[in-house]
């Protein structure tokens, strides 16, 4: 864990739970592509860079989930560097406690506020500002999360955050956490067309071909919907719909669970509707889902 493995003249990755691109910039000078999930990664990582007498001049964060941002306020109090976000990934990420209020769809118990779920407050510059890189290509990448993004290096290696999981962690966790499926969808249509030197993918192998991965992504989040189609044939309200989720996935429910997979399953219904394959009806004061 924590090993430095290189995939092209300049570009690296840190190999750890999220992946954490590394991009020499020059002999001295490199930018990380995320942080890792914790002071103590943040720590392991400033340690990489010092071995390879690295001087760190920026992050730029692919989106704001904590695995992802967690070493940030360590890395930025330690070095001074700047830290790139954009969008509503920036609001995030100077506000990590977004995450898991909108998670919980209300104020989070304590339960729900740990580094798991909440990372550590730390200060963002736009994408747009005129310090960022010009060299680097920032790929929009949304549907996991609200406005994730991946980065195209100069030597042609694409950095993809969380838009592919392996095979192993798909069936793993089963159910992986999405934001907006039909955004979600387009992105891996834009992956799938996409070429590039090497793909690294946060949660899967590094690859210079990601096809046939992005086709079992896609056949991944077909069959969740047509599972809760199945469930909801008769009018189901959430609790009952999300229970026969983790019964049928085989799930254990736990908080983090319940909100990561619960909030997922919202979206899966949300999409569903707007497709015309599900209705909502209410009655004795409940909104019950049911398939059409």
């Amino acid at each position: 864990m924590y090993e430095l493995v290189q995939v092209s003249e300049k570009c690296y990755y840190i190999n750890c739970p999220a992946k954490i691109g590394v991009y020499v910039s020059d002999a001295e000078t490199v930018y990380l592509i995320d942080s890792g999930n914790d002071k103590e990664a943040g720590r392991k990582v400033r340690q990489i860079l010092d071995k390879n007498g690295w001087r760190l001049k920026a992050i730029l964060n692919t989106h704001s989930n904590a695995d992802h941002i967690g070493g940030n306020k360590y890395l930025q109090e330690q070095t001074g560097c700047k830290i790139y976000s954009g969008g509503i990934e920036a609001a995030f990420t100077k506000y990590p406690v977004l995450e898991p209020s909108f998670l919980y769809g209300g104020y989070p118990c304590k339960d729900l506020r740990h580094k798991f779920l909440m990372a550590q407050e730390s200060e963002v510059t736009d994408f747009s500002d005129e310090s960022f890189p010009k060299e680097i290509e920032v790929i929009p990448l949304s549907g996991q999360f609200f406005d994730m993004a991946g980065f195209r290096m100069p030597d042609g290696v694409v950095f993809l955050a969380d838009c592919l999981s392996s095979r192993e962690t798909l069936k793993k966790y089963a159910v992986s956490f999405i934001y907006d499926v039909g955004a979600y969808l387009e992105t891996l249509d834009k992956v799938e067309q996409m070429e590039a030197r090497m793909f690294v993918p946060a949660h899967a192998e590094a690859s210079a071909d990601v096809k046939e991965l992005v086709r079992h992504n896609r056949d991944k989040v077909q069959s969740i919907a047509e599972r809760i189609l199945s469930i909801c044939r008769e009018p189901l309200q959430f609790e009952k719909i999300l229970q026969e989720v983790f019964k049928g996935y085989g799930l254990a429910m736990n908080f983090e669970q319940y909100v990561l997979v619960g909030s997922t399953v919202r979206s899966y219904l949300s999409w569903l509707k707007d497709m015309g394959k599900l209705e909502v009806v209410f009655c004795d004061s409940m909104l019950l889902w049911q398939s059409i």
